[in-house]
């Protein structure tokens, strides 16, 4: 039958069941004439009592046994080591050599080698990729594809009851997979808050994905200066993440992506004087105007109405905010501060 391991020997080789040595009063240590693997290995007898290991003796470096105390002085032998057990050789894999074995195959299918593809299966006989998993029963024993991860607590979206633990290299960062009671497919970053999921309808959820929606106090603010003016906002209806600024009145992209960003305000008593009304959506990169000529009235309206969107190119920390301007004709248009009527809103798409 073959074996791992160096040639057998062709012969039996008798060995010494015993060593006795003479103590002197004064010696503690002594050479055994065979190596063996710990104190217990050995049975120690000095004058005929014997001696309890690791406590009256111990042997270190296989052959040197060491008394706690020096042996009595007898003119015979009084030292008697009998061998129970003993290290007779070591098997080592060559340091500089692979350890190499051709096809494997366990139980048919239950875990196949190939070693002329270079390819691993489990539960397939004949795997057509580097690993293929040839599939899973759940406990009805209905099929569940190629490979199947279960959590360990049903409805748990911890940590450790992940089905699935994904690490950057540097062991840093990384991502739980899971589902949860409801069938919902989740992902979760350091097991402390979910960043999307996937619901058994189809639904996606981001709960993370930055969108803002601001409005202003509902006070109307009386005779707009002509020039440019930035526009302030007061109350913000949701700000995923927080990344709408009050203090500034602006928002700031928290990644690089496409945002669609809509403004619509309510201007009362428009000046027909005026040569334009201006309505920007102004990004670190790009303004987007919107440009009103009053001529189109025949009188001053008592009230218009100005909304449009865009959907802009931002970089990660671009912010945007929202400009009025009026050129020429007097300061006498006022800004609705109604929430329906004028606000900013905005949300990453892509």
């Amino acid at each position: 039958m073959p074996y791992i391991g160096p040639p057998a020997p062709n012969r039996f080789v008798a060995s010494k069941a015993a060593t006795q040595f003479s103590g002197d009063g004064s010696t503690t240590a002594f050479t055994l004439d065979h190596a063996v693997g710990s104190d217990e290995d050995i049975l120690v007898s000095v004058d005929g009592v014997i001696q309890e290991p690791s406590v009256a003796y111990a042997v270190s470096n296989g052959t040197t046994l060491t008394f706690t105390a020096a042996p009595s002085s007898n003119s015979g032998n009084n030292i008697f080591v009998y061998y129970l057990f003993r290290t007779v050789g070591t098997v080592s894999h060559p340091s500089n050599n692979a350890l190499q074995a051709s096809d494997i195959t366990v139980d048919t299918t239950t875990l196949v080698t190939d070693s002329t593809n270079n390819r691993v299966g489990v539960g397939t006989a004949s795997p057509d990729a580097n690993l293929q998993v040839g599939g899973a029963l759940d406990s009805a024993g209905t099929y569940r594809g190629a490979l199947a991860l279960k959590t360990q607590t049903v409805g748990s979206i911890t940590p450790g009851e992940a089905a699935l633990y994904i690490e950057e290299t540097s062991g840093g960062e990384g991502y739980y997979v899971g589902v949860d009671s409801n069938g919902a497919m989740f992902f979760n970053n350091s097991g402390t808050s979910t960043t999307l999921q996937l619901g058994d309808d189809g639904a996606v959820t981001m709960p993370n994905q930055p969108a803002f929606h601001v409005h202003s106090n509902g006070t109307n603010v009386a005779n707009l200066a002509t020039g440019d003016t930035t526009l302030t906002w007061s109350h913000e209806r949701f700000d995923n993440n927080s990344d709408f600024d009050l203090t500034n009145n602006r928002f700031t992209a928290p990644v690089t992506g496409k945002y669609f960003l809509q403004v619509h305000v309510r201007l009362e008593y428009l000046d027909t004087a005026a040569v334009y009304y201006f309505l920007s959506i102004n990004t670190s990169n790009q303004e987007y105007n919107f440009i009103l000529d009053p001529d189109y009235f025949d009188s001053d309206s008592v009230y218009y109405s100005i909304g449009f969107s865009v959907l802009a190119d931002m970089d990660a920390s671009d912010t945007v905010n929202i400009k009025y301007a009026q050129s020429g004709g007097t300061a006498q248009t006022d800004l609705d501060g109604r929430n329906s009527y004028t606000w900013f809103s905005g949300h990453l798409v892509c």
